[in-house]
């Protein structure tokens, strides 16, 4: 990949080769034959209102590619019955460090209210220059939870305005290897998780100055590809939680937007398609407005888990590797609307 400059080219030719060593490593140490059956975890709500429970599996039409398809499987699920596990990330690689403070603080605001009683069984992880920090173990004790946040160090950061781009490259590397750590670390465990990812997003490598050749396409749309598929196979959705507030420029906080269409092919890629904004929104999950109070946002998108909707159905076979399928839901009763992965990578 190339940054075009009026100083010259700056090369950043690590940045893909990094992820998909990281990919390598992370995979599962023997893959079963790819099932043709996808899982979805559906929430439905009204424009900006919390989620819907009480529909029926004939409220519901499933198009793959616009085409009608059969649900093999239904399930409504309420919150006392909703086999659903939380990960609070707190990243103190794309933020400052007196923000992290901040947030911090938030969180532990969430995890001590209702006296320290949770909903649902719920981990802390952090992201350092170092990598991912996954805490072992999930538990509905907020107060236990709190007192590990308290006993947790953030160090200074050791990431440069001299490393690559202003740092922007070890950034965009760390974030995407940490999700991947924490994505299949989610694949081990049964049931729909949750990750509430407390950042303002890595940075989005994208824009007229960066120029791919076809090599780094086809790396960039494979690395987008399985990425995809983990993530929907360990039935993780993906929360982007701005905590910068009043603080956020409103086109930095808009310009993942144009990234966030399905890509079918590598002549379609850019680096902006594996934002935190753009996998969360394709997760089904939340892309939630900058604010100062982040515990308000957090209980947000905990909302999800009042009530949602298990179904399947099974993919047909593909006329070559990675064959993107747009997934679209489409609700009887007028006003309401779902959201659920929104597209997957079918193999022949």
């Amino acid at each position: 990949m190339f940054i075009q400059s009026r100083s010259g080219l700056v090369f950043v030719a690590s940045l893909l080769c990094l992820a998909t060593a990281s990919a390598q490593q992370l995979q599962p140490p023997s893959a079963k034959p790819a099932s043709r059956t996808i899982h979805l975890d559906v929430v439905v709500s009204a424009k900006g209102g919390p989620p819907v429970g009480g529909l029926q599996q004939q409220d519901f039409t499933l198009l793959d590619n616009k085409a009608p398809q059969p649900i093999t499987s239904f399930r409504a699920v309420r919150e006392n019955d909703a086999p659903v596990e939380i990960i609070l990330l707190i990243d103190s690689v794309n933020t400052t460090y007196q923000n992290v403070s901040f947030i911090r603080d938030q969180v532990d605001k969430v995890l001590r209210a209702n006296a320290g009683h949770l909903d649902h069984p719920t981990s802390l992880a952090f992201l350092s220059d170092d990598g991912a920090h996954i805490q072992k173990g999930f538990t509905k004790d907020g107060n236990a939870l709190s007192a590990d946040l308290d006993n947790y160090t953030v160090g200074l950061r050791s990431i440069r305005r001299s490393s690559g781009v202003y740092g922007a490259e070890e950034q965009f590397q760390i974030s995407i290897t940490a999700l991947r750590q924490l994505t299949a670390h989610e694949a081990t465990l049964p049931g729909r998780k949750l990750i509430l990812w407390i950042s303002p997003g890595w940075p989005i490598l994208s824009g007229p100055r960066i120029e791919l050749d076809n090599k780094q396409e086809q790396q960039l749309f494979s690395e987008i590809a399985d990425l995809s598929t983990q993530l929907r196979e360990a039935r993780v959705t993906l929360y982007a939680v701005d905590p910068l507030g009043a603080g956020a420029s409103v086109g930095r906080t808009n310009y993942y937007e144009q990234f966030l269409k399905g890509v079918s092919k590598p002549s379609q890629v850019e680096i902006g398609n594996l934002s935190l904004q753009v996998l969360a929104a394709q997760s089904g999950g939340l892309v939630v407005n900058p604010s100062n109070d982040i515990a308000s946002l957090l209980k947000e998108c905990l909302a999800d888990t009042a009530a949602y909707y298990e179904i399947t159905f099974e993919a047909s076979p593909a006329e070559h590797r990675d064959e993107y399928h747009h997934i679209e839901i489409k609700l009887t009763k007028p006003g309401l609307f779902a959201r659920t992965h929104d597209g997957y990578y079918a193999q022949p």
